[in-house]
């Protein structure tokens, strides 16, 4: 589902260059749940903005469900997150100006897609906001508001699910139920997860964890699925490149 060949991102500091990522090979595959931890600039976000075609790496290729989306156009890359990629933020990131439900069904008017009514109150009913639909964001509590964003994210069925920092702005028992939601979505529709997380908790529960620190792996812990899950086996190969 998603590969990573030798990718680097350097960004212009002062009269040098800073490494944000060492060289990284990565593969996760379809249908696994894989965290990604470190402390605050360890590089954990802008590797997901680099699988989310959010950013451009300095060098190396990204692949995407086999796609090497370092070669496309902004179009293109636009084309692809629209139908492929569903992105959760830590600070939610909805509308103000539209409910719930019209926060909802955006993506899919702008995808043009002719159930885009029944799908956003499907969506909304699948977070558990059928009562909350006409609802604000100033409206909504924060774990309502990250409900909303989830149901955002999935608006045109993507495979892939993107989470930075899911939890990170709310309370812990919010959260737990946020952690929940996200699990559920991966097994009922084996979509892929990657989330960037502090939550050791939420770390513990995925399939992979890979952990950064100033832009390398240090880490990677695989846990087997037990024969009686119904999701895609899952594998995982990190390792910082050579020069």
């Amino acid at each position: 589902m998603i590969e990573l060949r030798g990718v680097t991102k350097s960004v212009p500091s002062g009269t040098g260059t800073l490494t944000i990522l060492h060289p990284l090979d990565l593969i996760i595959r379809h249908g696994t749940v894989a965290a990604v931890t470190g402390p605050s600039g360890s590089g954990k976000s802008t590797l997901l903005g680099l699988v989310a075609g959010l950013d451009a790496p300095t060098a190396g290729t990204i692949l995407i469900d086999g796609i090497d989306i370092t070669s496309l156009g902004e179009d293109a890359l636009a084309g692809l997150r629209g139908t492929r990629i569903g992105f959760v933020f830590q600070f939610f990131h909805l509308l103000p100006s539209l409910t719930a439900y019209e926060n909802v069904l955006v993506p899919m008017e702008i995808a043009g897609a002719r159930d885009g009514a029944t799908r956003a109150s499907a969506l909304l009913a699948e977070v558990g906001l059928t009562d909350r639909s006409h609802h604000y964001p100033s409206q909504l509590s924060g774990g309502e508001q990250q409900r909303v964003a989830i149901a955002r994210a999935l608006a045109n069925d993507p495979p892939l699910l993107l989470a930075d920092e899911p939890t990170g702005n709310l309370d812990t028992a919010t959260g737990h139920t946020i952690i929940e939601l996200l699990l559920n979505i991966n097994r009922s529709r084996n979509t892929t997860l990657v989330l960037v997380t502090h939550d050791p908790e939420l770390a513990a529960r995925a399939d992979i964890s890979i952990a950064l620190r100033d832009g390398r792996v240090v880490e990677t812990r695989t846990v087997s699925r037990k024969p009686a899950d119904d999701v895609a086996a899952a594998d995982v190969e990190a390792k910082e490149g050579v020069g």
